[in-house]
């Protein structure tokens, strides 16, 4: 059977299961298109595993021979701000407004594992994200919203497994199902030392937690992809597209080699394992990156890690429209480079998507932004006509070559941190792989550090040489921008206020005696070598605090402390 038989047939089979939208699949005159198109029967180009067609392994033409005539990418707004019910009332929003998937953003003091209360957490609470302290706060967060039916996303890395934690506890006390909880937790650590720095344990700890977290869901909470392997992050930082994708997918091999020395069955966790990248303002670019990431994990989890179902291949991932992109000089030009960047997402074959605000650049989204950065998804969703069709663009000789280009960029950095693992294996009390000892490596090293800084100063060089155009910025610039003024949405230090008043006032009502033996069981368990998970949902149970528990696991770790760079 030729590979156009396979996708006719697998197509075939979603529409006679009713997978298929009810929708008009014609253009704006009336033109009946295809699902998806390819070459020719007669084309020596037809059984290529290299492009091969939707649904087809690689994968490099998207996980599903339906595209988004199946189901379309999830439309996920990003959101956070103050307490948790000013987030809450986001939330409400952003549902009633035709989003469909919450992404939990977290301030300062939560994504380092600190209370509201601490020295180091004046003055940034609740300004970059909501402020969590306790699992009473998740529960307010998700007040009237049923978790069992909401699949949501959390970004937060460091202290990830315990505000999971929380979130289940906030879950049992709606009442709620926790095997068919769904949703995705960041919990990546590399990328945190690789790029964003926001880290509270040494490394070996940390991945002993994640290692904990990927058995607890395989086993408790089969739907929950409890590893989101971030790149949004490594771009953010300055990184190029091939470094992003090198990067976040060799972060994403070393996961599985903890998975594997952990004795789970591959063909069960990696599902679970999920991707962030950014979309940025290179429209072909990006959507070549995409395709490059499917074809390019899949032939690694098959041939190099014994993967088999097409489940444990595929490559799934949420995108973010670049933060890093928008500019504060006149940011209405923001509102045109997110649409840009979400369709080449969307092209690119996303399973998820959150389009930033156009006020971003100086402050957390306002109301306005935010809906006008959600109708962009709308407008590309159900307006443009691209998600008629499975990887339109696949075929373009110019999206062919660039497609190969960044996959062979990519695999000449994943030989790079092979290189490092070769010249010395980090100790730890767990087995490691090669790509995750080179990892390691790489960190101690400051090799990622100088590789994305050399990146990101060329960047900038080119920007200010006007080698590379900014539109408002170093190309058609006036001076009347500068009397532009935004609306922008500021955080009052009342909130400050109200939430450490709060923390006290939950501290006062709690048990005590209770919470300091249950903190004293995740001591003993941090000490041995069994899942963490159960400890520290007791904990949560007891409602000791984000902080109370980061700083038991950082009196039995220590912390992490990043090696000089010169």
């Amino acid at each position: 059977m030729s590979a156009r038989e396979r996708w006719l047939q697998r197509y075939a089979e979603a529409e006679q299961a009713g997978r298929i939208r009810d929708a008009d699949f014609s253009t704006l005159s009336g033109i009946e298109v295809d699902p998806a198109y390819g070459p020719h029967e007669d084309s020596p180009d037809e059984a290529d595993e290299h492009g091969g067609w939707p649904g087809e392994f690689p994968y490099t033409r998207g996980l599903h021979a339906s595209g988004y005539r199946g189901r379309m990418w999830t439309i996920r707004q990003f959101a956070g701000f103050g307490n948790a019910a000013q987030t809450n009332k986001r939330f409400h929003d952003i549902l009633a407004g035709g989003g469909g998937g919450l992404s939990v953003a977290f301030d300062m003091p939560t994504l380092m594992g600190r209370d509201s209360d601490e020295p180091l957490s004046l003055g940034e609470v609740g300004h970059c994200g909501v402020a969590i302290d306790s699992a009473a706060d998740l529960e307010v967060l998700f007040d009237g919203i049923p978790l069992e039916q909401t699949t949501t996303s959390m970004t937060i890395s460091g202290p990830a497994v315990p505000v999971f934690c929380m979130y289940l506890v906030a879950a049992e006390r709606q009442g709620a199902d926790l095997s068919k909880l769904d949703g995705t937790l960041q919990t990546d650590i590399f990328k945190e030392y690789i790029a964003q720095k926001e880290w509270l344990f040494p490394p070996e700890p940390h991945l002993r937690l994640i290692g904990d977290l990927m058995a607890y869901c395989v086993e408790k909470i089969p739907r929950y992809k409890p590893l989101s392997v971030s790149g949004y992050h490594i771009r953010e930082a300055g990184s190029t597209a091939a470094q992003e994708l090198a990067f976040t997918l060799a972060d994403g091999f070393a996961y599985v080699e903890l998975g594997l020395a952990r004795g789970l069955d591959i063909e069960r966790f990696a599902p679970g394992l999920s991707f962030f990248f950014d979309a940025h303002i290179d429209f072909f670019e990006e959507i070549a990156k995409f395709r490059a990431a499917r074809r390019i994990w899949a032939r690694w989890l098959r041939d190099r890690y014994g993967a088999r179902s097409p489940k444990a291949q595929q490559l799934r991932f949420h995108t973010q429209t670049a933060g890093v992109s928008l500019a504060a000089k006149q940011p209405d030009n923001n509102i045109v480079r997110t649409a840009i960047e979400a369709l080449a997402a969307v092209l690119g074959g996303t399973q998820s998507l959150h389009t930033n605000a156009l006020d971003e650049v100086l402050a957390l989204p306002s109301d306005r932004a935010s809906r006008i950065a959600l109708r962009t998804q709308h407008v590309i969703a159900e307006e443009t006509g691209v998600a008629n069709v499975a990887d339109p663009l696949g075929g373009s000789w110019f999206i062919e070559e660039l497609t190969d280009r960044i996959e062979a960029d990519a695999e000449r950095l994943f030989d790079q941190i092979k290189d490092l693992a070769a010249l010395e294996v980090p100790s730890g009390n767990h087995p490691v792989g090669e790509m995750t000892s080179g990892i390691l490596r790489g960190i101690e090293d400051g090799w990622f550090i100088g590789e994305i800084a050399d990146a990101a100063f060329a960047h900038q060089r080119a920007l200010e040489k006007g080698e590379k155009k900014m539109v408002g910025v170093n190309s058609h610039t006036d001076e009347a921008d500068a009397d532009d003024q935004l609306a922008i949405l500021r955080i009052s230090h009342e909130v400050e206020t109200e939430q450490r008043a709060v923390l006290a006032r939950r501290r006062a009502a709690r048990d005590d005696a209770e919470v300091d033996r249950r903190l004293a069981a995740m001591a003993d368990a941090a000490r041995g070598d069994g899942n963490m998970v159960e400890s520290m949902l007791d904990a949560a149970r007891a409602e000791a605090t984000l902080g109370e528990i980061c700083g038991v696991l950082k009196r039995e770790w220590g912390e992490y402390r990043e090696p000089a760079q010169f």
